[in-house]
């Protein structure tokens, strides 16, 4: 499956794995509102595709994606106060549903950055499951450097990745993350030289499309819940989830290939 939604967005699938792709290299893929629309259009129907096992993010040519488009920005500066608010505010609701779509879809999201993880750039990777850069990526919230605050969520995973104080400090500062700081606070998951980024995600995504995916996102949504809720209330979850798990073709296939002793084959499953 290849599909080119409205030139900002492409979308493969191959092997179970989809690779998602904003394409706007030019302008080092900022976000424009027909990458917007891509996304909300595209992201549905990749978490209620069957055939789809995991997804990968990554932007076309030497960069991830460099948050808006500051160049269109400046366009509205026209507009009245009260009016770049609300269109502004707009804006924002209109990338709300990708990042929900994303953090409830029930099979595992991959980032993979090279070059600029910049303003929704970075809220993007970081509502995405995994995070594997070159080590010619570099991230930066920057929404200060133009007098802004973050969107795209990022105010809610920032914290939850690296703790409070770091966060204020990523955020109001602005300054640029090289990829060994990330790696170290936990913003990503793996670096790797910038020409083993493609394998080394290809790599990644097999092996979680031949993975367990009904497992994966159960699991996804017990650890994305946690920090939400009470012990006692986690605990009746993990419940409900192992259960449901126990249920299903793939806890059979796991546990006869385990005693078979034998790779489990969960694509059959």
């Amino acid at each position: 499956m290849e599909s080119d939604l409205n030139g900002h967005l492409l979308c493969s699938l191959s092997d179970g794995v989809a690779r998602v792709t904003p394409n706007r290299p030019e302008r080092l893929n900022a976000l424009s509102p027909e990458m917007v629309e891509g996304m909300n259009e595209l992201f549905p129907r990749l978490e209620l595709d069957p055939t789809v096992r995991a997804v990968v993010i990554q932007g076309a040519g030497d960069h991830f994606l460099a948050g808006g488009d500051v160049k269109g920005f400046h366009e509205r500066l026209s507009l009245s106060a009260g009016e770049r608010r609300a269109l502004f505010e707009s804006i924002v609701h209109r990338l709300h549903p990708a990042i929900f779509s994303l953090r409830r879809m029930p099979k595992p999201v991959v980032a993979s950055v090279r070059g600029a993880c910049v303003g929704f750039g970075m809220s993007l990777m970081m509502a995405c499951d995994l995070a594997i850069a070159s080590e010619s990526a570099f991230f930066m919230m920057g929404y200060g450097n133009i007098g802004a605050s973050p969107d795209g969520g990022g105010t809610y995973a920032l914290p939850r990745l690296v703790g409070v104080r770091k966060a204020m400090e990523i955020a109001i500062l602005g300054e640029r993350i090289e990829p060994a700081e990330a790696l170290r606070l936990g913003l990503v998951n793996r670096v790797v030289p910038e020409g083993e980024l493609d394998e080394a995600t290809a790599k990644l995504a097999r092996r979680l499309a031949r993975g367990p995916t009904a497992a994966f996102g159960r699991t996804k949504a017990l650890l994305n819940e946690s920090l939400d809720r009470p012990l006692a209330d986690q605990l009746a979850r993990e419940a409900v989830a192992i259960a449901e798990c126990a249920a299903g073709p793939e806890f059979a296939e796991g546990v006869r290939a385990f005693v078979e002793k034998r790779k489990a084959d969960f694509r059959a499953s």
